[in-house]
């Protein structure tokens, strides 16, 4: 999709950033598949996954424009999306300042997480046939295949991906799109979190994607319970 006609002069390849130190410029790349604003977002949101973006630092509209060489508009819009994601927070007259999550709110998401989640797959498990979970084997193999890559960003999505079609099964939209922003709010990193996170953590949280598919096909319902709550829990992370 083309960028829109007031943002025809904004930069959709690489463009050179000054690093925040003044030094020597560095490229930065933006997709070239989505609209402006929606590249600064995808740019922005891998940042912050990844943590380049560190939780607790304070970015202006301005610099972040310099830095991806687009004009203020499609910042401002991008951060304000990443701010109904609980990614950042705004601060009047100063900027955004990127989400000091908490322990205790990652807890928190989790148990709310586990409260919607779990439920439906237990009645999903009682009433749908082996074949249908097994439909979603692939959807689990590509986060392995992310995984082993040790791209944090993309596995953030390859991880979405697959939940969202898990819970897609229930026919509920509704149900979908709670629980992928849920989801979303918790793959942003915590204050004190390592970054980046290692690929064998990585790997051991898609694996369980296919131990959950295969406890679903066996009807295994009291595995595919506790599976799916230690799934979610934060304290494994």
């Amino acid at each position: 999709m083309g960028a829109r006609p007031e943002q025809r002069d904004e930069g959709l390849g690489p463009v050179e950033a000054e690093e925040s130190g003044g030094g020597r410029a560095v490229p930065v790349r933006l997709p070239e598949r989505l609209s402006v604003r929606d590249q600064v977002l995808d740019a922005l949101r891998e940042a912050i996954v990844t943590g380049e973006l560190a939780p607790g630092s304070v970015h202006s509209g301005p610099a972040l424009a310099a830095r991806y060489g687009v004009s203020a508009t499609p910042v401002r819009e991008a951060m304000q999306a990443l701010a109904r994601e609980g990614a950042v927070d705004v601060l009047p007259n100063r900027g955004f300042r990127i989400t000091e999550r908490s322990a205790r709110d990652l807890a928190e998401l989790a148990e709310v997480r586990a409260l919607l989640e779990v439920p439906v797959l237990l009645a999903l498990a009682r009433a749908l046939p082996a074949g249908r979970w097994a439909e979603l084997l692939p959807l689990a193999e590509e986060t392995v295949a992310v995984a082993a890559r040790g791209d944090r960003a993309a596995y953030a999505e390859s991880d979405r991906a697959f939940h969202r079609a898990l819970l897609g099964l229930s026919g509920n939209l509704q149900l979908v799109a709670v629980a992928e922003d849920l989801h979303r709010r918790a793959q942003w990193p915590a204050a004190d979190a390592p970054l980046p996170l290692r690929p064998a953590a990585l790997l051991a949280d898609a694996a369980e994607h296919n131990v959950l598919l295969e406890a679903l096909i066996a009807g295994d319902l009291r595995t595919v319970e506790s599976l799916a709550r230690e799934h979610v829990s934060p304290a494994r992370r």
